[in-house]
């Protein structure tokens, strides 16, 4: 599975930008994992300094959402970084979002994004400014973002 992960992640540029029809299933499900992972780990990058509880809490995101083993959330956050350093855009990771998301699942994407922005205690501007752009990428409501962060601030409470 590893192995398949790797070779599909591979062809990133060509499978986010290629039209959402023409991917197998099995392949658009390792893209949208590695938006989403791409997204998380872009609030992780908008604080100067990386925090081992901001990462903890993109691996925690992911280990939620998506069935797969230890190694492969591993090299997923890998692969995320480096797409993440390479891009210029959200929006060629949240096009197959708004495709083959429901509303619901948008909204826990924007909701771990904000628990990735609280796991140190610290919101920072810029992580506010990413999560406020990639809700309005995905088609969120006013309302359900802040909804969503306001849950995530719970969560980090409780």
């Amino acid at each position: 599975m590893l192995r398949n992960l790797k070779d599909l992640f591979d062809n990133l540029t060509a499978s986010l930008t290629a039209p959402a029809g023409t991917q197998a299933p099995a392949e658009q499900e390792h893209t949208l994992q590695l938006a989403t992972a791409v997204l998380l780990v872009e609030v992780m990058r908008a604080e100067p300094g990386l925090q081992d509880s901001e990462r903890d809490a993109v691996l925690a995101a992911l280990r939620r959402k998506f069935a797969l083993e230890e190694d492969e959330l591993q090299r997923l956050l890998e692969l995320a970084h480096e797409t993440a350093r390479t891009s210029y855009d959200y929006q060629r990771f949240t096009r197959l979002m708004n495709e083959r998301y429901t509303q619901e699942q948008k909204i826990r994407v924007v909701e771990a994004m904000w628990e990735v922005a609280f796991a140190d205690h610290h919101l920072d501007a810029h992580e506010h400014h990413v999560i406020s752009k990639v809700a309005g990428l995905l088609h969120v409501t006013h309302g359900e973002y802040i909804a969503a962060k306001l849950h995530a601030q719970a969560a980090m409470k409780g």
